[in-house]
């Protein structure tokens, strides 16, 4: 009787530490899940502000006659299909698209003085390019974020809890080709 009972005693042992092993996993693994929500929820707040900025710029210059009319269509189409919501691909690009497009929005302008000279297209720079600083910045930590998650769905024994947790693969911002290139500093200095 004796040996069934320690025999038992230790089986039970067992199954008690495996299940506070499981549950130890589980509560990992949902951390690593709302790590990456935290994360891209910091990048949305930066991106409803540089949304609410964007239109304030595009109107200051649009009041200079002349200027890329079909950029400005293009940052304003783009603007209206980032729109709202989770991390998906698509508006993962959508996102990256628009943040070039600024950037050669605010490169283009340096050839308008009169748009250059305006005291609030000046304000609107430099708070859409502290944003975009600071977009850059959180997708950093949405990568760091992202990768953790997507390490622990691979990963043994985790892997197994995965579906229980409600996890799934997220997608990285990567950098397109265009970005990749090498940046012909001569063509830049001649503008």
């Amino acid at each position: 009787m004796l040996p069934t009972l320690i025999v038992l005693f230790v089986l039970l042992l067992v199954a008690i530490v495996v299940v506070f092993y499981g549950v130890a996993i589980y509560n990992g693994l949902i951390g690593v899940r709302q790590q990456v929500d935290l994360a891209w929820s910091n990048i949305d707040v930066l991106l409803k502000q540089r949304h609410d900025e964007l239109p304030k710029l595009i109107d200051v210059i649009r009041s200079h006659t002349g200027y890329e009319r079909d950029l400005l269509e293009k940052l304003t189409t783009l603007r209206a299909r980032t729109g709202s919501g989770g991390a998906d691909a698509g508006r993962l690009a959508a996102e990256d698209a628009l943040s070039k497009g600024i950037g050669r929005l605010l490169a283009t302008a340096e050839a308008y003085p009169e748009l250059k000279a305006s005291a609030s297209y000046l304000e609107l720079q430099k708070r859409i390019s502290a944003l975009e600083e600071q977009i850059s910045h959180r997708r950093e930590f949405y990568n760091s974020a992202v990768n953790l998650n997507n390490v622990k769905m691979e990963q043994f024994p985790d892997m197994l809890l995965v579906g229980v947790a409600g996890m799934g693969r997220r997608a990285l911002f990567q950098a397109s080709e265009e970005d990749k290139a090498d940046v012909d500093v001569a063509a830049l200095l001649a503008r």
